[in-house]
């Protein structure tokens, strides 16, 4: 019986989310809606059988928390920094540009949440991580002297991270 339930739902966390959030963004919600959040809910987990990802194994959970709260403070920081450039308080003087930081990380769900934290905080984007060098290029919206974006990242993000994924 449980041979059964895990091939007709391999990932069912993914297949429940799926259903979710396939449910609150259709509106009306109707029979139709259902039917297909059900069979999308099915299907897809199906081909991440194929894809056979392996196991996420988080060693200190708790370092999460921790984790999520320099993330949402910096998000807020950064948000404010940005509206005030883009409503022209330090018009003239922002000056962006690229930067080169080498990373200890590897893990490829470190790596993955690494590159959502920076991608989704205004001011900076991922451009490019070469995992060979383990080299990351960010670009920077407002370089300012004196930022060590190297320390930054690796202080207030990555540290963390080697600490939570193996």
């Amino acid at each position: 019986m449980r041979k059964l339930f895990a091939r007709i739902l391999p990932h069912p966390i993914l297949s429940v989310a799926l259903f979710i959030v396939w449910m609150l963004v259709s509106s009306p919600a109707g029979r139709g809606h259902f039917t297909l959040a059900l069979i999308i809910a099915l299907l897809v987990p199906q081909s991440m059988r194929v894809l056979e990802p392996s196991t996420v194994k988080v060693r200190k959970p708790l370092r999460v928390l921790r984790l999520l709260v320099n993330w949402t403070l910096d998000m807020l920081q950064s948000n404010w920094d940005v509206i005030r450039l883009i409503l022209g308080h330090r018009k003239g003087q922002r000056q962006s540009g690229f930067v080169q930081i080498p990373l200890q990380c590897n893990n490829r769900y470190a790596l993955a949440c690494l590159a959502i934290i920076i991608s989704s905080t205004p001011g900076t984007a991922w451009v490019q991580y070469n995992r060979y060098s383990r080299v990351l290029l960010l670009h920077v919206l407002d370089l300012k002297p004196g930022d060590d974006w190297s320390r930054i990242i690796h202080d207030r993000y990555e540290s963390h991270l080697l600490e939570i994924f193996p």
